[in-house]
């Protein structure tokens, strides 16, 4: 058996299964996942080979079973083996998953020997990922390693028929980890510590909680002063932030939830899920503010349980970190990192393998949700991609939302979230999780996958690593990586269209592409199509400073007279900045050209006043997102068909547009109005781009990648029109939209160029 079948009752469960009819043999775990040999009458036999995949414990899940035929030795009894540790590891690793709900009644009754106890789980739930140092997923290959059950937990844990069976993290009060809450110096506090972690918080303090994958800072969402203390001590100016509450009746109270949401809120990977927000005192304005979306989750661990239960209201979860910095995850690391943020710390001494934070995703009303981020509940769940690999690759993702991704054979694994990798702590940690990922999954790479941007940190190391590795370095563009993530999660294979948009990413032409039409497969592709091009001056000041990408569309519309064209906009701009952008556009100075439609966004939001400063990645589209959200549907603005030429790719003209956001602005017409339309203008330009070109080239799907697709109305109006033009279409269900899902791309581009040459 290949699949999640490791860490989640399977052996148990296939020994009750056998005993329950009367069947002979053995079932154990090996390095490929597990095995079983059975032996009986034919018709048990028969019944139990039916039976065993349709009635597997909640986390189990069998990709594969591979049967032969063996001698039968005439075994009187079924019985649970020791796990096997040679070969070649591709067994699958556990995600962690939320307590489950028998151990959560165990928790609260006084008469359990657990209750009360923060480290209650079952094979059903409980940390997995975040404790794993090696395969097989035993307990001496975990940090629970150190502490020896007691006679109670050991019994149970022989047990056959007990839900604890091979749990490897069990324990109890008397032989488990412990919790403890210290000063913000590390000096211990006397009492219970999680009454009086919970009564800090009430009182409007900052606690630093270690959880399952690193820490949390947390305070009262609902108190303003808290709110913004601790966007002050975090450095986090206007990033929104995540809000974890008790019930999914008290996020319904604070935000809109559709049957997609609840079902993923209350699901065992419990990531944060971005809804729209209501109007409620019970969050602070400073928790996201101008964002128009709410990043709820609900308690996953036995120790935020336990918090709730003390009466606390909505409580700001956010990660456990400096602003940009990875996740703390030691007692000592976190003792001197947040130190300065945190009033008080709640501690406890089970140590955390590696760094894994909150999983993200995007909520739709009718639609399945798009991950944002993807790490703790889904990662390292494997991914099956219709290409093999030949020989292992590791890629190693973008520079923003880093990722890397090792292919083994047609299975790729995809890390957790690591972050952005110009923070040079961040930076050390994707170089330390590029090793610990290798050991873990026991792969060696002969190949290396990497961005093409020669600047990027992770290009950097990709070089570095194969001349002094001796392997194979493949570099792969940037949106045709996003092209293939798609394809390679849906186990499509062979030509597809892919509109791509996002903010940034190096074409092959030496600008900046963002907006693009892509044909192609995994080992190749074409540019069929494009946004009209503009200048960006200021470079990456482009990305924060929103007046700088207006300009440059501007001038590719109005030409020289492009600042008579929105004075008014133009007069928020220091005059010094403006005169010296001006003089250098009008002498055609050699500025970054760019497709990006993330810059579009930004331009279009500096043009309607709604944003000239990106103080986090996309603020200024958010806000943009969150006023065209609250408007409700609007009629596009007029706009003229992509300008073919048989020579070269489409060209989306933005000149219409554009003009059109300006005379709206003339008129003085609602600025929400506006935004939607420029959303529905979008939309509508994509998709009618899209359309001939599909037909021209006799493809009917349409991959749909790329962080400006976390923008639920442009997604949403895109998929519609698509579809109404008789289209399928692709989008993200399983890794990241954004940057994210990189490395997934790259390594299946690697196999399949290495494949053809």
């Amino acid at each position: 058996m290949r699949g999640r079948v490791q860490g989640v009752g399977f052996r148990p469960y296939v020994y009750r299964l056998a005993a329950g009819l009367r069947l002979a043999g053995v079932v154990g775990n090996d390095t490929h996942g597990a095995f079983i040999e059975i032996e009986g009458p034919a018709a048990a036999v028969a019944e139990f080979v039916d039976r065993l995949p349709r009635e597997l414990p909640p986390l189990a899940a069998i990709s594969r079973i591979e049967a032969v035929d063996l001698p039968v030795r005439g075994e009187a009894t079924f019985r649970i083996d020791h796990s096997a540790r040679d070969g070649v590891q591709d067994a699958e690793i556990t995600p962690d998953v939320a307590l489950c709900a028998d151990c959560r009644r165990e928790l609260f009754d006084p008469a359990d020997r657990r209750y009360r106890y923060p480290f209650i789980n079952c094979t059903h739930c409980g940390p997995r990922y975040s404790i794993i140092r090696q395969i097989p997923y035993d307990r001496p290959n975990t940090t629970m390693a150190v502490f020896r059950m007691c006679p109670a937990c050991q019994a149970e844990y022989d047990d056959p028929a007990n839900r604890r069976f091979h749990a490897q993290p069990n324990a109890c009060p008397a032989c488990g980890p412990q919790v403890r809450l210290t000063d913000a110096a590390g000096r211990p506090l006397e009492g219970d510590p999680i009454r009086l972690c919970a009564r800090r918080l009430a009182e409007g303090g900052i606690v630093a909680i270690k959880g399952l994958g690193g820490f949390h800072l947390a305070c009262r969402a609902d108190l303003d002063e808290a709110v913004a203390t601790l966007r002050e001590r975090k450095g986090r100016e206007s990033k929104p932030l995540a809000v974890m509450v008790g019930t999914l009746e008290q996020a319904r109270a604070l935000a809109e939830i559709p049957p997609s949401a609840a079902e993923v809120l209350a699901d065992v990977t419990r990531p944060i899920v971005l809804v729209p927000a209501r109007r409620s005192e019970a969050v602070s304005p400073h928790v996201a503010p101008g964002c128009g979306l709410l990043g709820l989750m609900l308690p996953y661990t036995p120790l935020h349980e336990l918090l709730f239960a003390e009466g606390l209201g909505p409580l700001v979860m956010t990660s456990g970190n400096p602003t940009e910095e990875p996740l703390c995850r030691d007692n000592d690391e976190a003792l001197q990192r947040l130190g300065g943020i945190a009033d008080a710390f709640l501690l406890h001494n089970r140590d955390i393998e590696r760094r894994v934070d909150d999983s993200v995703v995007l909520a739709s009303a009718d639609e399945p949700v798009v991950p944002v981020r993807r790490a703790r509940g889904f990662a390292p769940a494997p991914i099956r991609s219709a290409v093999e690999a030949a020989e292992p690759v590791l890629a190693v993702g973008a520079e923003l939302k880093s990722t890397v991704c090792v292919l083994a054979g047609n299975t790729a694994v995809v890390s957790e979230h690591l972050g952005e990798l110009a923070n040079p702590r961040a930076y050390r940690n994707f170089v330390d999780t590029v090793e610990q990922f290798q050991r873990l999954l026991r792969v060696r790479p002969a190949v290396i996958a990497c961005d093409m941007h020669p600047d990027y940190a992770a290009t950097r190391f990709a070089r570095r690593y194969a001349r002094e590795g001796g392997l194979r370095l493949v570099e792969v563009q940037h949106h045709h990586a996003h092209l293939v993530s798609v394809m390679a999660e849906h186990g499509l294979s062979g030509g597809t269209l892919g509109i791509i948009c996002d903010g940034t990413g190096f074409g092959t032409d030496g600008t900046i592409w963002g907006g693009e039409i892509l044909a192609g497969d995994e080992a190749g592709f074409r540019r069929v199509g494009h946004l009209s091009t503009f200048s960006l001056p200021g470079g990456d000041a482009a990305a924060r400073e929103t007046w700088r990408p207006a300009a440059g569309l501007l001038q590719a519309v109005f030409g020289d007279s492009w600042p008579g064209a929105a004075l008014e906009a133009l007069e928020r701009v220091p005059a010094d900045a403006l005169r010296l952008v001006r003089r250098r556009l009008q002498a055609g100075a050699r500025l970054p050209i760019t497709s990006s439609l993330g810059r579009v966004f930004d331009a279009a939001a500096f043009l309607l006043g709604v944003c000239d400063h990106n103080r986090h990645e996309a603020e200024a589209a958010m806000a943009l997102e969150a006023l065209a959200r609250d408007h409700g549907p609007a009629e596009p603005f007029p706009c003229g068909r992509p300008a073919y030429d048989e020579a070269g790719p489409a060209v989306v003209d933005l000149g219409p547009m554009v003009r059109s956001l300006l005379a709206g602005m003339a008129d003085k017409t609602p600025i929400p109005r506006l935004a939607r339309a420029f959303h529905e203008t979008m939309a509508v330009l994509l998709a009618e781009a899209a359309r001939p070109i599909a037909e021209r080239l006799g493809l009917r799907r349409v991959c749909l990648s790329g962080g400006c697709f976390v923008n639920g109305v442009l997604l949403a109006g895109l998929t519609r029109r698509l579809r109404e033009a008789g289209l399928e279409v692709c989008r993200h269900r399983v890794v990241p939209t954004g940057d994210g899902g990189v490395s997934l791309g790259q390594a299946v581009c690697a196999a399949a160029v290495c494949a053809r040459t």
